[in-house]
């Protein structure tokens, strides 16, 4: 089946990378496993560093960027996606060095793709996306070494952004009382709509507990989600037997601390990568998020942009500007 489709391309020109809406054909699509029409895709801050000519994430241009992705199965070669399933694609190559969810078809391998979970529609599904499935993947860690709501407060840095957010709300449902670390002015967004009981802000937090090589101890629980200080200082305030969970590194890739919150308090450093896990784990968490994992507020937390928005947002996100979730609809 050939169709013209629109996509966001991002062309390098000695060195320049610019960013136009242009009309493809999906003869231009690698030939995969299933052909995909897609309905939403959602912008992560990979997506903006794409789109911006960092190597690290794609090596090679014109690209279309867009690591997730929900539609419709068009073509298939596969007994288990037959045309006409919706399919969820988030993580692996999709987006990075595959042509992303930013156009309106991508192809890919069926290896890479799960079925829509029953309750969730394909919007709730890219509400979510990587930050979605990141965050429940970071309260999943929580709990399964033993970090539960009557434990102590749980304290979650980058809390205006995507993972942030979504972690906030999905903490707040589950019971638990969250602190919410942020760069930005958001009181009233990060306390009634997403569920923080407290807010701190970023130069407050460091300041109170990245200073010395251990701090008061005050959480049970930490999700960071931008690194460098704000994670060194989560390290330091946690309590014995703590668990921070780590993912990002908007702030920093670097991480200064020392051996004491480790040796004298117990506390446990976990990674969190949604990228490459397995299909069966991405499918178990998924699972937890289109049932009681998913929050009541979620579509208040994400805003649906069109295509020829989408270049703003990713400066945005790219300059720190952004709130909360945005989602593609083609």
């Amino acid at each position: 089946m050939k169709s013209d489709f629109k996509a966001l391309l991002i062309t390098e020109d000695n060195g320049t990378y610019n960013r136009k809406i242009v009309t493809l054909n999906t003869d231009d699509l690698p030939k995969n496993d299933l052909l995909v029409k897609v309905k939403y895709s959602s912008v992560n801050y990979k997506d903006a560093l794409s789109s911006s000519g960092n190597k690290g994430v794609t090596k090679h241009y014109p690209h279309v960027p867009g690591i997730d992705a929900v539609g419709t199965v068009i073509e298939s070669v596969s007994d288990k996606f037959p045309v006409g399933s919706d399919v969820l694609v988030t993580g692996y190559d999709l987006g990075m060095n595959t042509w992303g969810g930013f156009g309106e078809y991508i192809s890919i391998p069926q290896s890479w793709a799960i079925s829509l979970p029953e309750g969730l529609s394909p919007k709730e599904a890219m509400c979510f996306g990587t930050a979605g499935l990141t965050a429940a993947l970071s309260v999943n860690h929580l709990i399964a070494n033993g970090v539960l709501p009557d434990s102590g407060n749980i304290v979650v840095s980058g809390a205006t952004g995507g993972v942030g957010s979504i972690a906030v709300s999905i903490l707040a449902k589950l019971g638990y009382q969250v602190t919410a670390v942020s760069g930005k002015a958001e009181h009233s967004f990060l306390t009634e709509t997403l569920g923080a009981k407290e807010v701190i802000t970023r130069n407050e937090f460091i300041e109170s507990y990245n200073k010395r090589p251990l701090a008061k101890p005050q959480f049970a629980g930490a999700i960071d989600t931008v690194g460098g200080e704000i994670l060194s200082g989560m390290l330091k305030a946690s309590q014995y037997e703590g668990v921070v969970t780590c993912c990002g590194m908007v702030a920093s890739a670097e991480l200064n601390t020392s051996i004491f919150p480790f040796i004298l308090r117990g506390v446990r450093l976990i990674g969190v990568d949604s990228v490459e896990i397995s299909l069966s784990k991405k499918e178990e968490v998924w699972k937890k998020l289109a049932k009681d994992w998913k929050p009541i507020n979620l579509e208040e937390i994400t805003k649906e942009i069109s295509l020829e928005q989408l270049p703003e947002v990713l400066d945005d996100i790219l300059n720190g500007k952004a709130k909360g979730r945005f989602i593609l609809k083609h």
